[in-house]
């Protein structure tokens, strides 16, 4: 009651095994660019890769200072975080 699946080598290389048992596979289904627009895997997971740079529109708030900043951002790809 297992299943390969076919993964990208990045998740391999961190140590993911790409055989799973049937009980935690689901149906795909596949990101709706209306209602999460500019969403890609590097946003939900952290695989470890430097040199990732992300477009900033524009600083919407903010409070604090130092380290203790925290920023209101709208990203190009359309998210505010």
């Amino acid at each position: 009651n297992s299943y390969r699946v076919d993964i990208p080598s990045r998740l391999i290389q961190r140590g993911v095994h790409p055989v799973f048992h049937s009980s935690l596979l689901r149906v795909h289904v596949a990101n709706d660019d209306r209602l999460f627009p500019g969403r890609s895997e590097t946003q939900v997971a952290d695989f470890g890769e430097d040199g990732s740079e992300w477009a900033v529109d524009k600083i919407l708030a903010h409070k604090g200072k130092g380290l203790a900043a925290v920023f209101e951002i709208k990203w190009k790809a359309g998210d505010v975080t």
